[in-house]
Formats: C-alpha cells, structure tokens, sequence
C-alpha cells in the first residue's frame, strides 16, 4: 500500500475522469460482443432493433441497387402501420347495447397493447393511468378513473397478467399522493399500475441479478438477512447468520466468501414469505410462488478477498449494483473501490446508508455530503437521489434507465426504517441488461459441485443462446487447452428442475461422464452441434491477445514485461504484457497492450470486459482481438540514429 502514497492527487483525479468515457466506450463497443443484442433496458421500444437492422441492412446493399430502393421508397408501398386505438376509447368507451361485441373488443384491443408491452419489457411494466399514447392528460374524474381502472384489469387479466396499484393521485386513499403537478390539475386523476405477467412455469420469472458490495462492517449480510428473512435484526448480527457459509464467518460475522439469497415478488408485488411466523421459505418454494425473482450475490467487504469479490462482480453479470455504506464510517476502506469496480464494469448503482439508528445527526449529515461529492465527481458522474417517500420511490424506480440517476436510500437494519420503500423500489425496478438471445449457446462456469447420486455440477450464467436438457456439448478448455464433449443431464435454475435455460438466466447444469476434478471456475460449456446440426470442432483457444486498456491508478509507468491478475468474466489469471503501441503507460491513458496468459490459454471472445489489478485495481479494457503475432508488433519499430530501425526496449 505504499505504493498508493506515491500517486499524486492530479494523477489520481486524471484517471477518475478518464473512466466514466471509457467505461461508456466499452458499452458501445458491446455490440461487438452481443449483436442480436435487443430491449436492453427497461423503455427500450421495438422500433429500435429493426431500425438497427435496418441500418445494418443498408450498408450491406449493393451501389446498383440504391437508385431501386429510391424509386421504391417514392412509390411508398410499404404497408401503413396502424395507429393504435386513442386510449380514452379503449379505456372509457360505453359498449353499445345492440353490439354484443362492442366490449369484447374494447378489451381485446386493449389486452393485445399490452401484450405488446409486457413482451417489450421482459414481462412487466409501469402503467400510466390517466393519460393518451402522447403524454397529454386524459382529465379524468373518479367516477371515469374507476371504469377504467376496471377495463384495464380485465384487460390485464385476458392478456394473462395482473395488476398492482402503485400510487395515484386526485383519486383518494391510502395510495394518493399530492405533489405541484396536482395541485396545478386538481381535476385529472392519474395514477401508476404495474402491469406483470403470471408465470406459466418457474421459467418463465423475471430474473434480476444484484450485486451487493461495501466496506467490511456495512451491514451487506444484516441488511439481505432482513430483506430476505423478513425479520428484524437485533443489532448484534441476528439477520446476517442465515447467510454465513463457513464457519471462521460465524465466528469473525464477516463474508469472505460469494453468497446467494433470493426475494420473490409476486404478480401483485408481495413479497413471497411464510404464512407461518418464524418459518423461512426454501428457494424452490419460493420459486414457485414468485412470478420476479431477485438474486442477491453478498460479497466480501474486507480487503483481503478483494480477489473474490472480484471475482463475484466479474462473473455473476450483476444487472444492478447496491453499494452499502455505514451511515458512521461513510465511504471508507473498500468502497471506494468496489465503487470504481461498477463503474468500470457500467452497471447501474443504488446506494443505502445503514445504521442510521446509532449515528449521530453531524456524522450523517457529513457522510451524506461525502456521498454526493463522490457520486458528481467526474469519475462518477452520477445524480443522487435521495428517497424519502414513496412516491420518490416510485418516480425512480421507472426512472432508473437512465444509468446517471443514483437512488440513496437510508435504512436502519434494526428498527426497520424506509425498508418497505427498498422493497417497493426492489419490486418494480426495471429490467437492465446485454446479452444475445439469438446467438450461439455460451455458458460461463462460475462454480463446480460433486452431488451424490447426480455427478459432477456446474453453476453459471448463459450469456447467449438456449440450451436444454440432454443436448450435447462441450466444456473447457483444460490445462492444454482441449474440450471435452459431454451431455447436459439435466437443467435446475433456484434449485428447480428446468427444461431449458436461455440467455441472460443463472443456471446448474449436471453433466454426463464428467469428473469434478476436470472442471474448474472460468470454463465454459459450447453447444457442439452447429446451427444445422452438423458436429462441430472444438472451439479455439488463445493464451495471447490484444485489448484496448485504460490505466486507472499506478503509482509509477508500466511497460513490457508487466504482470497483473486479469479478470475476463468468470476466468481470472495471471497474464504479462508483451506488447504495447507506445513504450509507457501511466495514470489515465488509454493504449493498445497485448497481454499472454502464464497458466493456460482461455476462450475469449472479442468485445469482452476486462479488468486487471496488481493489489488494488489498476485498469480497465475491452478484448479487441484474439492471438498475438510478433511480426506484425502494435507499435512500429523505432528508427535510431543510424536510421536503422531499432525494436523498443521493455
């Protein structure tokens, strides 16, 4: 750590600022890695995919046929889209007496645009009620906001979903809130309702994969205890003990290890608990009962397992990152750093101050302050919102697609304060994430198990592609960078026995005449058939490839010959660098580096993240290559005095 003390506060704020358009360079260049890749976030409208492949489509034609597609788009033959139904028809149109079928289809019109909705959002979405396709305000009253209230869940209902009332406003009741907007028009009743689907099967959940990271002594276990548990903590680490794995963790209370707790939601937001008091549900239980399941990852907050929680971030592809800060230490230790690791990686960012029931008003009001000024710094730059109400909450919480807005939240573990406006924000928080449904099935091991009577297990998330029971495959690379070929014997996802799994769900898969011995972390497992069905050869792997990097903190230059532990995914290892297009590197500049594995050549793809760390960590990049050739090296030989080119040192 001596080394930090070297870095000088300019060096130090130059790569804070570097990272946050690095870091939105590398989520464009995802595209490269995920190409069918559709409705990343929540508000994402169907028109975008197919202007996309429209885009892509015109730069495949061919000059001649450009004065064909002018003809054609002047003669406009397409087919006009119809415009959609006004929504005060479809929500408040009287059914004619003589036309028996006038109100079927009022319903039916209505329950196919939200069909189309719900498809759209991954299988749930905030409802405005109260208002047309274009925004403006219906002007309902609260005789009219009942009729539709009514037509709307019974569309809900034909379109095979439910409806939660989340908050209104001019209507009454315990839900209404009064906000200027209101006051302004004491008249319109308007209100949000979420719209979910009812699940089939267990697969077809909604599935939102959260990070929780923070300082050591934050509260990450106590706070999960209690959300999950449904019990309050006693102050002395009551909550958190459910989620201990090892037994030096019951007795230090702290996690040094990846843990994984769930929180199911059903289709009209309850949280999925016991009707027993003090029985805790199981995890096939609960999946059952759930149509939105969330899945906390509880990683380590002492620097000591930094590597593991690393790893944790790096592998479990968290959809949402919830950064826990003691409302009496304030971002101390750790956080700071596990802040830097989600914004390196882009994903979004919750923060809740905890123990806000031992703190004193000054030291919160000064860890408050610390937060903002970390959170609008240029590293950051992100806009905290701290929430209070539940209408705050609400506003969010459909809000949160915009990666700049910052929700804080301020609980306390013990008495029980503002964790129903976590929950609430929890329940309803949109769906975020980048994968390729329609790509080759790719599978990222995370974890291995022996499991008597069943074999040897893998745990992972499928980053693209389907996959289903008994379809064959293959898993590696080993330590000489071979496959071997095996079949999926069966499926589980939250311990529940699936057919199939899809791109971006977390899955175990029990493989056939597979020895726990040959599997490991950072494998993957590879369809072995191609998209006709032919065999396929084994997939290629590299032990050398080229990045493009950003140095975010070394306290002196770095060149040739440099080694640090990469983290791609799930694979972490030692690599060295061997090339570079510029002689050094320092604080907050970017370069082409060529890095070598030292253990074993992995399988990469061009287009993945990358972090790297020596201790703590010191850069971020993006594969833009595979293989390394020496002959062709990144930076031009340098000519020297003879005007010889001469090779540059490392």
């Amino acid at each position: 750590m001596s080394l930090k003390s070297a870095i000088t506060p300019q060096e130090r704020r130059k790569g804070e600022s570097a990272l946050s358009d690095f870091a939105d360079y590398v989520e464009r260049q995802q595209a490269v890695r995920y190409p069918l890749h559709a409705n990343a976030t929540h508000a994402t409208k169907s028109s975008a995919p197919t202007a996309k492949a429209t885009a892509t489509a015109s730069t495949a034609h061919d000059d001649t046929f450009d004065d064909l597609d002018e003809i054609l788009d002047s003669l406009d033959l397409a087919d006009p889209v119809p415009e959609p139904e006004p929504m005060r028809q479809l929500l408040l149109a009287v059914p004619d007496a003589d036309k028996g079928t006038e109100a079927d289809y009022l319903v039916a019109a209505l329950a196919t645009l939200l069909t189309e909705r719900i498809d759209q959002c991954h299988g749930e979405f905030v409802f405005d009620l109260g208002f047309e396709h274009d925004g403006s305000s219906l002007g309902l009253t609260r005789s009219q906001w009942a009729i539709a209230l009514a037509r709307l869940e019974q569309a809900a209902d034909h379109a095979g979903a439910d409806c939660e009332l989340l908050l209104t406003r001019n209507v009454g009741g315990p839900l209404d809130v009064v906000s200027q907007e209101s006051r302004a028009r004491a008249e319109d009743c308007t209100g949000k309702i979420m719209v979910r689907r009812r699940p089939r099967k267990f697969e077809d959940a909604i599935e939102t994969r959260i990070a929780v990271v923070g300082n050591v002594d934050a509260g990450k276990s106590s706070l999960l205890g209690v959300l999950v548990k449904g019990d309050l903590d006693d102050g002395r680490g009551k909550a958190r003990v459910n989620l201990f794995r090892h037994k030096h963790e019951f007795e230090t209370g702290r996690t040094s290890s990846v843990g994984m707790e769930i929180l199911g939601f059903d289709t009209h937001g309850r949280v999925v608990a016991s009707d027993t008091p003090g029985r805790t549900l199981s995890w096939e239980e609960i999946g059952k009962r759930s149509a939105k399941v969330i899945t906390f990852t509880d990683l380590a907050g002492h620097e000591r397992y930094l590597r593991t929680t690393m790893f944790g971030m790096m592998s479990t592809a968290p959809n949402y990152c919830l950064l826990m800060v003691a409302a009496n230490n304030g971002l101390v230790g750790m956080s700071k750093e596990h802040l830097g690791i989600a914004l390196a990686l882009n994903v979004p960012i919750m923060v809740i101050i905890t123990k806000i029931d031992i703190c004193p008003p000054n030291i919160l009001a000064e860890t408050i302050k610390q937060i903002k000024g970390v959170l609008k710094s240029p590293g950051a730059k992100k806009i905290p919102i701290f929430i209070q109400s539940r209408d705050e909450c609400i506003t969010t919480a459909t809000q949160f697609v915009s990666q700049r807005i910052c929700p804080v939240f301020q609980v306390s573990n013990v008495t029980g304060k503002n964790l129903d406006l976590v929950r609430t924000f929890l329940n309803i928080l949109p769906h975020h994430g980048r994968y390729d449904a329609g790509g080759r099935f790719e599978f990222h091991v995370n974890d291995t198990y022996s499991v008597p009577f069943v074999g040897t297990v893998v745990s992972g998330i499928v980053r693209s592609g389907v996959v289903h029971a008994g379809d064959a495959v293959w898993i590696g690379p080993d330590a000489n960078g071979h496959f071997a070929a095996t079949n999926i014997r069966s499926i589980e996802r939250k311990r529940l026995s699936v057919p199939a799994a899809s791109a971006g769900q977390s899955a175990s898969f029990a493989l056939k005449k597979i020895r726990r011995k040959d599997v490991r972390k950072g494998q993957v497992v590879l369809h072995k058939a191609t998209d006709d069905n032919t065999p396929a050869a084994p997939p290629q792997v590299y032990r050398e490839f080229v990045a493009e990097v950003l140095i975010l903190s070394h306290a002196t230059t770095i060149k040739r010959k440099y080694q640090a532990t990469l983290h791609v995914g799930s694979v972490h290892q030692t690599c060295v660098i061997i090339d570079m297009d510029q002689p050094l590197l320092r604080t907050g500049e970017r370069a082409l580096v060529a890095f070598r594995f030292l253990q074993r050549p992995e399988f990469m793809v061009p287009g993945d993240r990358l972090l790297f760390r020596e201790g703590r960590t010191k850069g971020l990049g993006i594969i833009k290559s595979m293989g390394y050739d020496p002959a062709h090296p990144l930076m031009p030989p340098i000519p020297d005095a003879s005007g010889d080119a001469a090779t540059p040192k490392g």
